[in-house]
C-alpha cells in the first residue's frame, strides 16, 4: 500500500468563510432598512388606530360629550378624560374615560397627542393629531410624517 503525502482537508478556506460572510452581509444591507420602514409605517398606522374614528381616544371624548354636552376644550385637553369621577363640580361626569393616566397617553414615538377643541379643521368637533416621528408641524407638505383626525384639502 502506497501511501500519498497530502492529507485529507475538513474545514473550510478563508476565502470560503470571507465569501459566506460577504453575501449575508449584502443580505443584511437590503433587508434591514426594510424592516425598519415596515415598523415606521406600523407606528404611523398604530397613531392612526389611536385618534381615528373608531380609536379609543375618540370614544372616550364622544362619551364625555355624551355626558357633558360638549368636548373638553382646549385649556382642559384630554386630561379631562382621565378625571376621576365626582372630582368636579358637575354631576354629569361619569369619567375616567381613558384608562391609565395623561402622562402615559403617548403616541407611538413617545410624544403626548395634540388636542384643540373647537377644532379649527373640525369646526364642530374638535383636532386632535400625532407630530410623528420628526415631533414637528410638517404644515401639510407631501410626505409629512404627521398624523391627523382630518384630511388635508
Amino acid at each position: 500500500m502506497q501511501r500519498t503525502g497530502r492529507r485529507k482537508r475538513s474545514g473550510f478556506t478563508l476565502i470560503e468563510v470571507l465569501l459566506v460572510a460577504g453575501i449575508l452581509a449584502l443580505l443584511a444591507a437590503f433587508a434591514i432598512p426594510r424592516l425598519f420602514s415596515q415598523a415606521e409605517e406600523a407606528k404611523v398606522d398604530l397613531a392612526k388606530a389611536a385618534i381615528g374614528r373608531n380609536g379609543p381616544i375618540a370614544k372616550a371624548l364622544e362619551s364625555y360629550k355624551w355626558h357633558m354636552g360638549k368636548y373638553p376644550d382646549t385649556d382642559e385637553g384630554l386630561q379631562a378624560l382621565f378625571e376621576p369621577k365626582g372630582s368636579g363640580a358637575d354631576d354629569r361626569y361619569k369619567g375616567p374615560y381613558l384608562e391609565g393616566t395623561y402622562e402615559e397617553l403617548l403616541d407611538p414615538w413617545g410624544n403626548p397627542f395634540e388636542y384643540r377643541s373647537p377644532g379649527e379643521v373640525n369646526e364642530e368637533k374638535y383636532d386632535l393629531w400625532s407630530w410623528g416621528i420628526d415631533r414637528n408641524d410638517d404644515g401639510g407638505k407631501a410626505g409629512s410624517d404627521d398624523v391627523k383626525n382630518w384630511i388635508e384639502k
